[in-house]
């Protein structure tokens, strides 16, 4: 196993996030779902400047995007997006993608159970192929109840996964698996196999280590699972508007390069656009808590 980060929480120049990995000892990132935002020219350099590698990417369902949608045109359009972030991963000599089927905040459904996992396993295959011819690994993520309806268990995953394809697995987060699954080191082993990633937060979103959770045994749990693949570090820190703030300086004040769209989904995501102060604490605090584990 090894160390690895998304980039989303924040928006700031790519190379001050690979500066900060390279700092604390993480060995990869798995980059935001905008194709679009990235030269991957440009990224392989960045890349390998700071060596450090692209694990993957995470699908960002903000509003529009949805491979359960009662619109066609919507489902058709939220495929093209995951292709297009499947194509980026590839340029990127990545190895998989973290797939969330659902708008992420949406948690009314759009029609019956029967037709909503018709449309999901539909949309999986159609992208699972496309996948498959650019060598990268799927993976379904369950979240939890009050960001989506539709996949919140380690078992839902599965179940779709399954109705995917051989190869399509599955990603666990640590912070879902810990409000959803009623034993999370047996969702882990019941993934087995199919498990391709893991995300990184703990009991209260915060950086591992910070809350609730036994990274010890979550770590020895995936290894006798047979998982040696990244442990991708994903704290989405809650802000405190109260007096009993510990971290006062967490929000960003002035805020760059970032879409109103971006900044929706991290609030809708229950925090704020985090300081670089914060944050770098939250990386540092993350690297502590695992890499002792991994090592």
């Amino acid at each position: 196993m090894h160390l690895s980060m998304h980039n989303w929480m924040r928006a700031e120049p790519l190379e001050k996030t690979l500066a900060r990995l390279r700092e604390f000892g993480y060995e990869s990132l798995e980059i935001s779902g905008e194709p679009e935002l990235y030269d991957t020219a440009e990224v392989r350099e960045l890349l390998r400047r700071y060596g450090i590698r692209c694990w993957g990417s995470v699908t960002l369902m903000m509003d529009g995007r949805s491979l359960i949608a009662k619109n066609e045109a919507e489902r058709a359009s939220s495929i093209q997006y995951v292709k297009d972030c499947i194509t980026m991963v590839k340029e990127l000599d990545g190895h998989e993608i973290s797939i969330v089927p659902g708008t992420v905040g949406k948690v009314d459904p759009d029609s019956t159970p029967e037709n909503e996992w018709r449309w999901a396993v539909e949309s999986m295959q159609e992208i699972h192929e496309h996948g498959q011819a650019a060598g990268v690994l799927l993976a379904i993520e369950p979240i939890n109840r009050f960001e989506t309806y539709f996949i919140n268990r380690g078992a839902q995953a599965l179940a779709l996964a399954e109705a995917t394809g051989p190869d399509c697995g599955v990603c666990l987060d640590a912070f879902h698996m810990n409000m959803e699954d009623d034993d999370v080191l047996g969702a882990i082993r019941q993934a087995g196999s199919r498990l391709v990633d893991f995300h990184v937060a703990d009991s209260n979103r915060m950086a591992a280590g910070m809350g609730a959770l036994d990274w010890a045994a979550i770590v020895e749990t995936l290894r006798e699972a047979g998982y040696d693949g990244a442990l991708t570090v994903e704290f989405v820190a809650p802000i405190d508007r109260t007096p009993a703030n510990r971290y006062p300086e967490a929000v960003e004040t002035e805020p760059t390069d970032i879409t109103p769209e971006q900044k929706k989904f991290i609030e809708d995501h229950g925090s704020n656009l985090l300081s670089d102060e914060f944050y770098t604490m939250l990386t540092r605090r993350s690297a502590e808590a695992l890499l002792p584990l991994i090592d």
